[in-house]
This record gives C-alpha cells, structure tokens and sequence, in this order.
C-alpha cells in the first residue's frame, strides 16, 4: 500500500449531536463517512476545553504532558511543537498543510506546516478544495478546522430548524429557552455538514478518495453547562469517525473505549513508523484489524485552566466515571461556560448556589447522565477504590503538576476570576 493522504477534519463543539450518533440532526455527509467507514461510539477527548484537547491529539499527550494547560489564547503554549504529528509525518515524506482553525498557538507558523493555506479570499471550504486538486508527488496531511458549532460561530435557524419541534441536549430542561438554543445548533451542525460534503465529494472526484485516511472529530462537547469544560461525558464525548486505507471501511460501529490521544499512535502504526518515545495513547489498529474487542480499559480527563481556574481530573471505565476536584472552589465557575441562552437560564434559576462534590462516581450504566453521585455509598466502595486507585497512578505516570500544588497562573496571559459570571471579562492581565 503506498502511504495514504491524511485529512484531520474537526470541529469547534459538537460533542457527539451528529445524524450518525443518533441524534435528529440532518448531516448526511456525515452520515455517509459513517457508513463509508468505522464509527467509535465510544470515544472521548483528553480535555473539554479547545487548546487542550487539540493539544493532546496532535502531540499524543496529556494535556500537562505537552504544556497545554489552558487556552493558547490566553497564555498557554506548547512544551515543544517538534513533537506535533504533522512534524513527524515529514520526516516520512509527507508535504503538510493548515487550512482554518487550529488553536494550540497564537502563530500557526510556530507549528511547522509546510503551507497555510489562505482562506481570506477564498474562504475555507473553497481554499481547501483548492489545496486539494494540487498536483504532488508526495502523500499528504491536511488539518482542516472548522469553526462552526462554536457558540460565538452560532447561524440563525431557518424555518427548518423550528425550536417548537426540536429535543433538547440531554441533561438540559425541555423549555424554550434550550429549544432556542439548540435550534441555532442544527443549523450550525447542517452548514458544518454540508462544507465537510463538499470536501468529500471533491476526494471522490479526484481520485483520492481510496487512499485518504480521513479523521473526522471535534475538540470536545457543545458549549452547554455540564458540557463544554467538565468532565461529564457531554464534555468528554466527542465524535470519531475513520474512513479510509488500512481496514477503516465497512460501515463497521465500535463501543470500546477510545481517546483522542490513541490517533497519533494509530497513525504511526498505520503508516508502519516507528512510535515517537512522547506519546502516551494505544494504536486503535488492533481493534479496526479485528485482532481485539478492546485497547484500553479505561480513558483520563482533564480540566485545568479555562477563561479561570478549574483544577479537575477524571478516570472512566464502561462501567464508571470517577471525578476529582483540586481546589476549594466548590461552586459553578461560570466563566468557564460560554454565556448564551441556556446559561442563562441556569443561572436565573440558582445554579451558582450549587455544591460541588469533591470526589464523585457514577455508575454508567444505571445513571447515565451522571446524576446521582454514589462516592459514599457502602456498595461502591470496592469500585471507588479502584478508580481512585487508577486516577492516583494515571497522574503519578504523567507527572501532573496537580500532585505537586495549584498549578501557576500563565505568565503574560490573561484570566477571568473564577467568581465572575461571564464568559467576557472582566479579564484581569498576568504578569
């Protein structure tokens, strides 16, 4: 097999709230990479928040690993960009690309690509369907970032996308003020969809369809409380699908547990390279071979920096979700949720005077929106044990900062103290 193309297709915050996750949203496109190719059910970023878990699927680390603590927006940057997939891919061959969104650095040039692809002209579905037609003689890597189904990104619904006949996400309440929101959703998810068909269609129609291993994800959960920056699996969740060269055809659908930071090594394995000493996640290449039913057993979380400070760790098996809190912030940390509709409809109704658990479990299987809290129940002891026990380890392998004390603030970046309201400011500069 000559090495395939790569595209890295991704969204701003779509969790999973996709036609082919069983949702009423029309993607079709979307729909048709899903039958085209393997569907992870279960997979989950490392961080919910953009930087961070952007971050740890391009360098194949734990966010604390890389030095993606926060956003790289307001401070935070990269140990070492030498380690970013796309470098390791040309010392193989390939020639790379940036089309749209990144956010692990405030100047892609930092990064590496051999080009940046200017979209201001174009725009970004036309310039990477430019970008694609190019003649090459060698394989490629293309990321392509979407921006779409960002909140601040949110398209006005159409008649089509009518709030009065629309679910709500779960666990939000069923009333109007949600509906809103999630219509503004699905007419965001739709564009978003119909953009990505037109990237597909133009690999069927030049031929590059059968050796493009194309990767169609997003950073993390929509921009919702209890979503978007929390450990819940509405932040972690994320959609993953992986058509191309290498066995990811079928329409094949898998629930073993995956992260985000299993790319890079799958990649690696794919291309038969050998796997950079960094990395940290498991090849999926076992699973989509039929070799295995599983590559892990359990999948870590992160929460460290936001717009404030949210020192959170998580572990989750099939079966549990085991969330740690760090500091003595027990309250919402509002900023941390992008302000719109539903937040403030959280808000309007007491959701600041909420307590927050220190530690958390939750059984998945009975409790799946992770409701009830069971850290203290006598019949879960033996699986708090073991989830503390593999959190403990986790960080303990990974060196987290967090063993050793808060982690600093971001010299020369900016923050929102944790008890403000909004998403906006006021911001308070760092020297």
């Amino acid at each position: 097999m000559d090495r395939p193309n790569i595209i890295y297709m991704h969204s701003h915050d779509t969790g999973r709230y996709t036609q082919p996750y069983g949702y009423g949203i029309a993607t079709p496109h979307i729909q048709r990479l899903a039958e085209q190719g393997v569907l992870f059910r279960q997979a989950f970023c490392c961080g919910p928040t953009c930087s961070p878990s952007r971050a740890a699927l391009l360098m194949g680390q734990s966010p604390h690993c890389c030095g993606m603590l926060g956003l790289a927006n307001l401070g935070w940057s990269i140990r070492d960009m030498g380690e970013h997939v796309q470098n390791t891919l040309k010392q193989h061959g390939y020639t790379t690309a940036l089309a749209g969104t990144q956010h692990i650095t405030e100047n892609p040039r930092d990064i590496g690509y051999d080009t940046i692809v200017p979209i201001k002209e174009d725009g970004l579905v036309d310039a990477a369907i430019k970008c694609l037609r190019q003649d090459r003689d060698r394989p490629f890597f293309l990321s392509l970032g979407h921006g779409l189904t960002h909140r601040h990104r949110y398209l006005t619904p159409t008649e089509q996308e009518n709030p009065a006949y629309l679910a709500p996400p779960a666990p939000m309440p069923d009333l109007p003020e949600v509906r809103q929101d999630m219509a503004a959703f699905h007419a965001s998810c739709k564009q978003l969809d119909a953009d990505w068909g037109r990237v597909l269609d133009t690999l069927d129609g030049t031929g590059l369809a059968d050796n493009t291993l194309v990767i169609c994800t997003t950073d993390h959960g929509i921009g919702y409380p209890n979503m978007k920056c929390s450990l819940f699996d509405g932040g972690l969740g994320v959609m993953l699908i992986v058509r191309g060269p290498g066995g990811f055809t079928g329409g094949t659908v898998t629930d073993a547990l995956v992260s985000q930071i299993d790319i890079y090594p799958t990649i690696c394995d794919l291309l038969g390279i050998d796997r950079p000493s960094w990395l940290e996640g498991r090849s999926l290449m076992p699973l989509v071979r039929g070799e295995a039913d599983s590559v892990r057993d359990a999948v870590f979380g992160e929460i460290s920096y936001h717009c404030s400070y949210q020192p959170e760790r998580c572990v989750r098996t099939q079966r549990y979700k085991y969330i740690r809190r760090y500091d003595n912030r027990l309250k919402p940390t509002q900023p941390n949720v992008d302000d719109g509709l539903t937040k403030s409809l959280w808000q309007e109704s007491g959701w600041v005077e909420h307590d927050l658990p220190r530690e958390a479990l939750y059984d998945l299987v009975f409790d799946p929106q992770e409701a009830n809290n069971v850290v203290n129940a006598p019949a879960y002891a033996a699986a708090l044990t073991d989830m503390r026990g593999r959190l403990d380890q986790w960080m303990r392998d990974t060196n987290d900062p967090l063993l050793h004390g808060p982690i600093p603030r971001p010299s020369g970046g900016r923050i929102i103290e944790a008890d403000q309201v909004s998403n906006t400011g006021p911001w308070i500069d760092i020297p």
